[in-house]
């Protein structure tokens, strides 16, 4: 269950952090203004579209901290890695008469994700 004074309190406190008014901020996770007013207020408990709307445009709030304190705020953020060509390792075999001559051609790397990357000699 979450404690709505606690959450007010975290939740002002991700305001002052970005710097913003009451109003700004639901400018900026785009909510009605009555909204904010309403949850700091007490007379109304935050949605789930409410609380996915703050974390969803504030990446560094987590979810968990911002429901029940648990976490830090502000989370670190892990910047997505450029593309970069990645290093393989691997043991070089003494090849079989039936071996001699093959070489590596193509490299094809299959994510999880569905994507994929392919390299090349």
């Amino acid at each position: 269950m979450v404690n709505v004074n606690d959450f007010t309190t975290r939740l002002k406190k991700v305001m002052e952090y970005h710097h913003l008014t009451a109003s700004l901020f639901a400018d900026k996770i785009d909510v009605q203004r009555s909204s904010i007013s309403h949850i700091i207020s007490g007379r109304n408990k935050p949605s789930l579209d409410f609380i996915l709307k703050v974390t969803n445009t504030f990446k560094d709030v987590d979810i968990y901290w911002l429901l029940n304190g648990k976490g830090t705020f502000p989370k670190e953020i892990v910047e997505k890695q450029t593309e970069t060509t990645p290093t393989l390792h691997f043991e070089v075999k003494q090849a079989d008469d039936n071996e001699v001559g093959k070489k590596i051609q193509r490299i094809v790397v299959f994510y999880s994700d569905g994507t994929f990357d392919e390299y090349k000699k």
